[in-house]
């Protein structure tokens, strides 16, 4: 497969590669990165992605790229809205997968003589692992509903968090989308029971401490002052309810691209036209399970709130564990663009991929005007987090889009084969990284052997100006499911 590299760190797969591309493939990497994004078949998964219907200027892969379903995780793709596609493939299975981080007044020396209790607190005030129920009993789908519906202003309004915690919060922790009767009984038997919950894989709680401040406003603005300062963050999505409205939907799309003459080189990248009974229903049930994970976390970050309060000895308010910001990824998001010289309506698929929307934006939170959307970039264990901004150039280069993560480099499967869980552990507690979870295979799984580097990424994003960066956070305990 041609790759043309057309400046640092980008590259391009030209559209005549495949007689069904659209509109070719950049590619934003290293040349250390994109050797590991070409060792799968995310360039093939790019490539087909081009053959959307109405899909606008390129097919983006972001320096996580790795291989996904239909999509690769790490892509992203901007449809017209009245002449393109939606594809479920291009959201994903965790719908609204996302990142919060929240800041404390808190030290590392404060922290460090009771991070182990602080850690076992967690693990047992916030339901951690596969299938786990949550603390939260909804009796019926009437209940659900207004979940669905209300997002994180639901869990709020429950006493799950406080007020300003949504304006810290993209799109306020609600999309007003979301329609309920477009989710079927099997998806909301299944999210009855897990609103705030962790979940297993690579979902994470972690305590972490600044290790350095590279943008001083904007750290400042995010209430970060110094290194040292602890932070908590979580990773965690719509758990099996959002799993089951893609489900639902890929076998909807799959009968639907026949009846609308759409043909694509992978079946996974099913999709009906945005505007059609079936993608506008998908764009609702879609935004309910994004509400969902909104709750969910919003849900969680109120546990981790009552047990730092309980372990320090002080409120919540009293250690300022206020929300910095909460960010989404697998979303596909209605939007207005500037693409060849117009003004255009679109949805933005991202996949594996987040917003980084710039200074002055309208949907900037207001705290963020000036410094631009907070971007939340988690290593894996024993790796550095990151928080960066938004700049203008991405909105120019990739929609306002960059990574999600580190982006895996090895399947789970292999993970288990090269790593043991047990060994993983007792590495990290040797360099103070406190690490518990329901079992030691997750722990294996999550290796951070089984990742790319995501200071690379991170340098990446940076350096082109897709995002750019601002603090680096070093994790002292986790907790995975």
């Amino acid at each position: 497969m041609q790759i043309n590299k057309i400046d640092n760190y980008i590259y391009e797969i030209p559209k005549d590669t495949k007689p069904w591309m659209r509109v070719p493939v950049r590619i934003y990497a290293s040349p250390k990165l994109l050797e590991k994004i070409k060792g799968d078949k995310t360039l093939t998964q790019a490539v087909n992605t081009a053959s959307l219907p109405g899909i606008y200027k390129k097919s983006i892969v972001l320096p996580d790229g790795h291989q996904g379903y239909g999509f690769p995780i790490g892509g992203v793709a901007a449809v017209d809205y009245e002449d393109g596609v939606i594809s479920p493939g291009g959201v994903g299975y965790d719908i609204n997968c996302g990142v919060r981080v929240m800041r404390t007044s808190l030290d590392e020396s404060d922290v460090r003589p009771k991070l182990r209790q602080l850690i076992d607190t967690l693990f047992d005030e916030v339901p951690t692992g596969i299938g786990r129920k949550g603390n939260i009993r909804l009796n019926n789908n009437r209940e659900l509903d207004a979940v669905l519906t209300g997002g994180a202003k639901w869990a709020v309004e429950n006493g799950y968090g406080w007020e300003d915690d949504l304006e810290h919060q993209e799109a306020n922790g609600r999309i007003d989308l979301a329609d309920p009767t477009k989710v079927s009984n099997q998806a909301k038997k299944r999210g009855l029971s897990q609103v705030g919950t962790l979940g297993s894989g690579n979902h994470f709680l972690e305590i972490q401490a600044v290790d350095k401040i590279y943008n001083e406003e904007a750290a400042k603005a995010m209430g970060i002052t110094r290194e040292g300062q602890v932070t908590i963050m979580i990773h965690s999505g719509s758990r099996g309810f959002g799993h089951q409205v893609c489900s639902d939907y890929i076998k909807i799309m799959n009968k639907a691209m026949k009846r609308y003459n759409i043909e694509v080189p992978d079946k996974q990248l099913c999709s009906a036209p945005i505007t059609s009974p079936e993608g506008q229903d998908y764009l609702k049930a879609m935004s309910a399970a994004a509400n969902y994970a909104f709750a969910n976390r919003q849900s969680m970050l109120h546990w981790a709130r009552e047990s730092f309060a309980r372990v320090i000895g002080e409120s919540s308010r009293d250690l300022d564990m206020n929300l910095i910001y909460d960010i989404a990824h697998n979303m596909g998001k209605v939007e207005h663009h500037d693409i060849d010289g117009k003004r255009r309506k679109v949805v933005v698929h991202r996949k594996g991929a987040t917003r980084a929307f710039p200074p002055g934006h309208p949907e900037t939170p207001a705290a963020y005007k000036k410094i631009g959307q907070p971007v939340i970039i988690p290593g894996t264990m024993g790796t550095a987090s990151y928080i960066l901004v938004g700049d203008q150039r991405g909105m120019e280069l990739t929609f306002g889009s960059t990574a999600h993560g580190a982006g895996r480099v090895m399947s789970r499967t292999q993970a288990k084969k090269d790593f043991y869980g047990r060994d993983v552990q007792t590495d990290l507690e040797k360099r103070g990284i406190i690490v518990k979870a329901t079992k030691g295979v997750v722990i294996a799984e999550e290796a951070p052997g089984a990742y790319k580097d995501v200071d690379e990424v991170v340098r990446v994003s940076d350096a082109v100006g897709i995002a750019t960066n601002a603090v680096r956070l070093r994790p002292l305990g986790v907790i995975k499911g």
